[in-house]
């Protein structure tokens, strides 16, 4: 248990670097973003996998190769396109609050789905925790919506940028529940060579996705990039390359690798609850970033998230009769 708790800690902490990248970037679309990772992250997976998990990744079915496909589609892909596309449309703190629903929301997927694998959380018991989140999301939204009125914003775009949020939830519930279904299956698989396989059929993704972005850029500019970007690395070639490199090694792989490690020795309604520490590392990176303090009303929702969460987490399941 322990050492599941550090892994998902690990893992929170290496995550959280994804949210403050569209905030280091700001001139580079959320199409470009999301390819740049997810090619970095396949391209240094092929060398991890001769080197480290060769063996392992032979004993793969093709059915495997299959769900790690699906998992890195919905999991990277949409996920971090919803992700990045939120963060530049209503900022970090929003889309981050709206992310630290994730513990509670696959919590109460996981609790029904898994009832007979994992045990049953009391609903009855869960509610104050629900109850707290809700809150502490209705603070933060307050605050965030008050200060872009205060800028003579675009509300269009906050409300653009929390649906993408809720579009990202949706897709990081599946991922997760999904993921520790194959782990759980497979106790004997390695956590690591299943991240580098991830990682191995996300290198083709990336790469097509790059040639559309390139061919949509020549045939529509302004869609999904903007008309005037200087393809393929923009303005800040260096920047972009080293941090997609960066988030790559250490969110994508490391990331994943350690939460493969919490998936396979933690119940799946208690490991989803631990990506609240990659809530609260990605507000802390943000607010860095922009080396402010944060408001008094996202302070009380943190706090207000954090013990829904500790609430969630004193709640113990209760063997299924099946």
């Amino acid at each position: 248990m322990l050492i599941g708790l550090l892994y998902a800690l690990t893992a929170g902490l290496m995550w959280g670097l994804v949210f403050v990248a569209p905030l280091m970037l700001p001139g580079y679309a959320p199409a470009l973003l999301t390819v740049g990772r997810y090619l970095a992250f396949g391209l240094l997976a092929l060398p991890l996998a001769l080197l480290l998990d060769r063996r392992a990744l032979r004993e793969l079915q093709p059915s495997d190769w299959w769900q790690a496909a699906r998992l890195s589609l919905v999991g990277n892909f949409a996920y971090y396109l919803c992700l990045s596309a939120a963060i530049q449309r209503a900022g970090a703190p929003l889309p981050t609050m709206l992310i630290g629903t994730l513990p509670v929301v696959i919590a109460v997927c996981a609790n029904h789905r898994n009832r007979v694998r994992d045990g049953q959380l009391p609903w009855a018991r869960l509610a104050p925790s629900l109850a707290l989140i809700a809150a502490g999301l209705g603070l933060v939204n307050h605050d965030e919506l008050a200060a872009l009125q205060a800028e003579s914003g675009d509300p269009r775009r906050y409300v653009e940028g929390a649906l993408l949020a809720v579009a990202a939830v949706a897709c990081w519930t599946w991922y997760p529940i999904r993921n520790a279904d194959w782990l759980r299956a497979h106790a004997d698989r390695s956590p690591r060579a299943w991240a580098t396989a991830q990682g191995l059929v996300t290198l083709p993704m990336a790469v097509a996705g790059a040639l559309l972005l390139a061919l949509a850029h020549r045939v529509a500019p302004g869609v999904l990039i903007p008309a005037d970007f200087a393809l393929p690395l923009g303005e800040r070639p260096l920047a972009y390359v080293g941090l997609m490199a960066a988030i790559g090694l250490c969110s994508s792989w490391l990331g994943t690798l350690c939460w493969n490690e919490a998936s396979q020795r933690l119940p799946t309604s208690l490991s989803g609850q631990l990506i609240v520490f990659e809530t609260l590392a990605a507000l802390a990176y943000a607010f860095g970033w922009q080396q402010r303090l944060p408001p008094l009303a996202t302070l009380l929702g943190v706090v207000l998230l954090v013990a829904g969460v500790a609430w969630a987490l004193r709640v113990k399941p209760v063997a299924h009769p099946a």
